[in-house]
């Protein structure tokens, strides 16, 4: 169970990092709005532009989705969950949370999901599956889905 002072801490890193990603979402925002097109440019050019275009947008529609883990997380800091892993029940150490605010899971079930992501992904690509396959992806490094 974390003390008030750790949860105050974890609410800090939460509040700062949706500030952050509402003022990226807004000077994104800004520039697609004040974004003038310059006409008669050739076709690579406005390739090239609607590439890096599109780029933002994605970058903005992960954000977004960053945006709903932290809603997400600082109400299960309220409620007193948010040490809790979502899978096995588990305690959540503090330095964890701390490191990666917006986890739901334990390291261990975080390392059995990414074991499971590397399987299937290699069954994907029609290789066998083995135990081992997940010792590839490095053990407990943080990805995008967590």
């Amino acid at each position: 169970m974390l003390t008030e002072s750790e949860k105050a801490q974890i609410r800090e890193v939460l509040q700062g990092a949706k500030k952050r990603l509402a003022r990226t979402g807004q000077d994104a925002l800004s520039y697609s709005m004040n974004h003038e097109r310059n006409i008669g440019r050739d076709s690579i050019d406005e390739s090239m532009e609607e590439e890096i275009f599109s780029t933002e947008m994605r970058l903005h529609d992960r954000e977004k989705y960053l945006f709903g883990k932290i809603d997400k997380q600082l109400a299960r800091l309220e409620s007193g969950a948010i040490d809790t892993c979502e899978s096995c029940g588990e305690v959540i150490s503090f330095k964890r949370l701390l490191a990666r605010p917006v986890t739901t899971l334990c390291i261990d079930c975080k390392e059995q999901h990414e074991r499971e992501e590397a399987a299937v992904e290699q069954a994907g690509r029609g290789g066998a599956l083995d135990g081992n396959a997940g010792e590839e992806m490095g053990g407990a490094g943080a990805t995008s889905e967590e």
